[in-house]
């Protein structure tokens, strides 16, 4: 103990066995103990009593599009984890699509790797993306150091980003399976959502019926189909359901649990907080895909998350400039801006449903690290990096977009009165954020750590 350099103090640690009073000592980054309240000060440490704020891990979003390089004018590494170290974030996944070149080689890899170490405020981790053509370059983006692969199963919206037809996604996850990797799913059925009326103009409505949940729905039950075929054959597939908006898919996911397939799936702070009844008509700031739906849904989703259905809570921080959200929904481009903000949007969800931040802490932290393997990550425990979020949970602010540190101040959120001011946010025991305001970028970039 003799080498601690920190001890933060406080009254409600949220640990992975439940919130308590306690001491945290770090050393070298890492916490080297979990103690009493109490406990003794270390020699030479600098101790920061906290009181009644709440010491949380620091959140991992595994879902971010950060859009750099390529379309800066969208995000950019410094934006999105200015933004995201603001509210908590301390670690982040970028998605491989929306920058030029996307994610799908090596080479392109190191060009986002090159332009991210200049200025990222967290650490940083990549996804690799699986296309059509592109199986050849699974295997050495694996090896180099991505922590999984994104494939789309219907336009993704972007044209340097193609989606997988069935025999292509057989063909790369049987790749990905060969090297016991993972394979994400945007999970939407092209031919049901092709089938279903076109959105046009600024009616909520119409956009929600042309995303229907049989379309999710259909998908999850391919990719589980296509995962139960492999796994029969011996080979490890890991399949991830990503955003998912329409809880009657769960019972699927958790049948095909029961059947011995390697399924996970996540849902989003919007898929939790706003529903489709209160989407103004014209407000295109609510379009993603899949879509929000309707409150009686949303209630089911929670109780997914309760029950442990759902693995984990992440944003899809999918921005663009202000001008692509023009108020036709049939136009406007589709995403959420919340990284900043997805921390008290769940706790202002979670604490009217009887949820705690322990729960929170499962959800947004914990899961996420372990989804993507990063074991150093996700909890307040000797031997993990000493990633913190100091919130005071009973405080309320108003979502003003100009303050928000997003590149594009266009969010659902706006004018929304939200629990949980976070005071301070802290990576590897250093503090990257005091007060909503960042400090000098010290992230790191992460690569895939081998699995035990």
């Amino acid at each position: 103990m003799s080498d601690v350099e920190l001890v933060l103090r406080s009254a409600n640690v949220v640990t992975p066995d439940g919130p308590r009073a306690a001491s945290v000592s770090v050393a070298d980054g890492r916490i080297v103990a979990v103690g009493p309240y109490d406990a003794p000060e270390p020699d030479g440490a600098r101790v920061e009593d906290l009181g009644d704020d709440v010491l949380l891990p620091g959140l991992v979003d595994t879902h971010v599009h950060v859009n750099d390089p390529g379309r800066t004018a969208w995000e950019g590494f410094g934006s999105a984890t200015r933004a995201a170290a603001a509210g908590g974030v301390t670690t982040l996944v970028d998605m491989p699509l929306n920058s030029v070149p996307p994610t799908t080689t090596v080479p392109a890899l190191e060009v986002k790797r090159a332009v991210a170490r200049r200025s990222a405020h967290v650490d940083i981790g990549f996804w690799g993306g699986a296309v059509p053509g592109n199986t050849q370059e699974l295997r050495p983006l694996h090896d180099a150091g991505v922590l999984g692969f994104k494939a789309f199963l219907l336009p993704s919206g972007v044209d340097e980003f193609p989606p997988l037809a069935p025999d292509q996604l057989r063909t790369a996850l049987r790749e990905i399976a060969g090297f016991g990797g993972l394979l994400i799913v945007h999970a939407e059925d092209a031919r049901l959502i092709d089938g279903a009326p076109p959105p046009t103009g600024p009616r909520y409505a119409d956009f929600l019926a042309s995303r229907p949940r049989a379309a999710e729905h259909e998908a999850i039950a391919g990719l589980i189909a296509l995962a139960r075929e492999l796994h029969a054959r011996e080979l490890d597939a890991r399949v991830h359901v990503l955003h998912l908006s329409s809880a009657a898919a769960l019972p699927l996911i958790a049948d095909a649990r029961r059947q011995g397939v390697r399924i996970t799936v996540e849902t989003c702070p919007h898929f939790l907080t706003l529903t489709a009844e209160e989407v103004p008509d014209g407000a295109t700031e609510f379009k993603c895909c899949p879509p929000i739906r309707e409150a009686a849904n949303q209630d089911a989703l929670w109780a997914g998350l309760a029950a442990g259905e759902i693995d984990c809570v992440v944003s899809d921080h999918s921005p663009c400039t202000a001008d692509l959200k023009v108020g036709d929904f049939g136009r406007a481009w589709g995403g959420i801006s919340s990284l900043q903000l997805g921390l008290p949007a769940v706790w202002t969800a979670a604490r009217r449903r009887g949820h705690t931040l322990h729960d929170v802490a499962r959800w947004m932290s914990t899961g996420p690290a372990a989804l993507v393997g990063l074991d150093h990550k996700g909890a307040i425990e000797a031997g993990r990096d000493a990633d913190f979020a100091v919130l005071a949970p009973d405080e309320t602010f108003t979502v003003d977009p100009a303050a928000l540190h997003h590149r594009n101040q266009v969010t659902a959120y706006a004018g929304r009165t939200l629990y949980g001011v976070v005071r301070s946010t802290w990576l590897r025991g250093r503090k990257i954020a005091d007060h909503g305001t960042p400090t000098e970028p010290t992230g790191r970039l992460l690569e895939r750590q081998p699995r035990a």
